[in-house]
């Protein structure tokens, strides 16, 4: 019998034979081009729309969009970082192999601590940081989900520079979520997944899932409540929003707790002391937001819902755009990941009121790559490389009538970086594909979480 690492390329070597055959234009690592999720800085007029093929970056109020691929980030594959950009403009990326950082507007990206001596408390560089908030005050929380190993949650003072361990050190635990109150920055909640063990008595613990919660800044932590939450055999649950006005009032996401992938949504209105299902769906819920009593779920294939009490009741919005992410800019405006072609035409839409949605972009609108300087993988791969192919089979124009978005500040000399392993916009979907199989064959060798832990 073949040894299963060889049983597994060959499988793979199978599925690419097969997609290769009829393969569709512009798939994203195997998958269909698409939106995945929205960061943005509103002080500066910045939007990042993360796909499966990279990022999508304007710096006019999503008026243009220049791209970055996946090499120049650092990661590839089927993998979604989480993303989010501080108020001086760093751009913050988690992956497997650490937090990625750029300071220069997006030309080059470098791992957080990798000068860290590696029995430092802080370093990070090389471990899966599976979750990101920023602070109001500005300060970069992040958790970390590496197998084999001990985690934490981690802050930094100085925009992702340097991290402190924040008094969650686990074995056994794999840390999924961090949230940080806007009304009261003090008060913390974070959410994890431990894996099944041996018991004290010789008998096997179950995987389990948990809450925590500070309210002094991290300072210490208490044990949140969980009870009458149901969950899926990989329990799994995050804390998605929390109340602008009441830092009392959260909402979790219990990921695949409705087979065969739906989720539940549930409200706490004591702190994460109990909680009460408030929405059940067959699809993800992939983002929760909350404006005074107004309470927006994106809901993919469903969809989107409304609550106007609070979060307590919800009811389907009719005719809304299948949402795959949602955030809120802060003055009123919802912005939404939708579908790029039929029904939405659109992959980012704008809305005030979550019920009439418009275009903001499409992925035939790019305007082009970011323009980085000669050197950096973004240059190099990006825009020389990878762009050309990308922009035929989108059909961009590269024209705009928007202001011209300027040049980055000048990166510093560029740096030798693992680049990720593909890119989906490179020769149609057999790029996507192989670099798939790149990722597979590479993860073989690798201790990595399970695959469903990863997608929750």
């Amino acid at each position: 019998m073949a040894p299963p690492r060889r049983l597994l390329i060959v499988a793979a070597l199978a599925v690419l034979g097969a997609e290769l055959g009829g393969a569709t234009p512009a798939a994203a690592n195997g998958r269909p081009p698409s939106a995945v999720s929205v960061a943005h800085r509103d002080e500066r007029h910045e939007v990042l729309l993360a796909t499966t093929f990279g990022v999508l970056l304007s710096r006019d109020d999503g008026c243009s969009f220049r791209w970055l691929c996946e090499q120049s980030i650092g990661f590839g594959g089927t993998f979604d970082p989480k993303y989010a950009i501080g108020v001086d403009g760093t751009i913050y990326a988690t992956t497997f192999e650490g937090l990625r950082v750029s300071r220069d507007g997006g030309c080059t990206f470098s791992t957080a601590t990798a000068g860290t001596p590696p029995d430092d408390p802080g370093a990070l560089a090389g471990i899966w940081v599976d979750a990101i908030d920023l602070s109001p005050e500005g300060d970069v929380w992040i958790a970390t989900a590496e197998s084999g190993r001990y985690n934490d949650v981690y802050r930094s003072r100085d925009q992702g520079r340097t991290f402190a361990p924040m008094g969650l050190h686990s074995e056994a635990i794999w840390w999924k979520s961090v949230k940080i109150s806007r009304k009261d920055p003090a008060r913390i909640y974070v959410t994890g997944y431990q894996i099944a063990g041996a018991a004290p008595d010789g008998g096997q613990l179950p995987p389990t899932a948990h809450l925590r919660r500070s309210r002094d800044g991290g300072a210490t932590w208490e044990e949140g409540s969980l009870a009458g939450v149901t969950m899926a055999a990989t329990p799994v649950v995050h804390v998605v929003e929390l109340d602008p006005r009441n830092a009392e009032v959260l909402f979790l996401r219990s990921a695949n707790a409705v087979p065969p992938a739906g989720d539940k949504l549930y409200r706490s209105f004591d702190g994460g002391a109990t909680f009460r299902e408030v929405l059940s769906l067959r699809d993800a819920i992939h983002g929760v937001v909350m404006r005074g009593n107004t309470v927006v779920v994106a809901a993919g294939l469903e969809g989107a819902y409304e609550s106007t009490d609070g979060g307590v009741t919800f009811a389907p919005i009719a005719d809304a755009p299948h949402l795959t992410c949602l955030s809120d800019l802060g003055d009123g405006t919802l912005l939404g990941c939708g579908a790029n072609w039929e029904p939405d035409f659109f992959a980012l839409g704008r809305s005030s009121d979550a019920h009439d949605w418009r275009k903001v972009t499409r992925f035939s609108d790019m305007v082009g790559p970011l323009s980085c300087p000669a050197g950096t993988a973004q240059h190099d791969t990006c825009e020389i490389s990878l762009w050309p192919s990308l922009r035929e089979q989108f059909g961009a124009s590269g024209d705009t009538t928007c202001p011209a978005v300027p040049n980055p500040p000048a990166p510093p000399p560029a740096q030798t970086t693992r680049q990720g392993c593909c890119d989906g916009s490179g020769g149609g979907a057999g790029g996507g594909l192989a670099g798939g199989l790149a990722l597979l064959v590479l993860s073989i060798w690798r201790r990595r979480p399970t695959a469903a832990a990863a997608r929750s």
